[in-house]
């Protein structure tokens, strides 16, 4: 009966514990596409947000922002109207900044010149791909 008593009690004194540990791990993509300080912010808030409300409910979220097309500037060294935000939240958040490789190539072929990323971006293929990836392996798709 002791024995119980107390498997019992530490049953239950772990228990919060146990609840913290099943907390659900939530994936976000975000799609951005447009060379818009609005729509860029936006998009960064949107991951903000999620990655808030996530935090405080217990769950975890893994974020991956996919920029094409003129999105792409978003990501691009000396061009990039978010940068300072960008590198805070890559920091700060579990996010990726994912970078069309089709648009890198085009935008070097346009100007004659190589495309220099910001430090926290890394290369996709496709940016059409990757989300289409994304969404296959059960990501939640957001644009903003």
């Amino acid at each position: 009966m002791m024995i119980r008593r107390t498997a019992l009690t530490a049953l239950l004194a772990a228990a919060p514990l146990m609840a913290m540990a099943e907390g659900k791990t939530h994936h976000v993509a975000i799609h951005v596409d447009q060379n818009d300080p609005q729509v860029l912010n936006m998009a960064l808030n949107n991951a903000q947000n999620v990655a808030a409300y996530y935090t405080e409910a217990g769950d975890e979220v893994v974020i991956e922002m996919v920029a094409y097309g003129p999105g792409l500037h978003m990501l691009v060294e000396g061009k990039s109207p978010v940068k300072d935000r960008i590198s805070t939240m890559a920091l700060e958040l579990p996010i990726t900044f994912s970078a069309c490789g089709n648009t890198i190539a085009g935008m070097e072929k346009k100007t004659g010149e190589k495309v220099v990323l910001l430090e926290e971006a890394q290369v996709v293929p496709s940016g059409v791909v990757r989300l289409i990836e994304l969404q296959e392996e059960g990501y939640a798709y957001v644009r903003p």
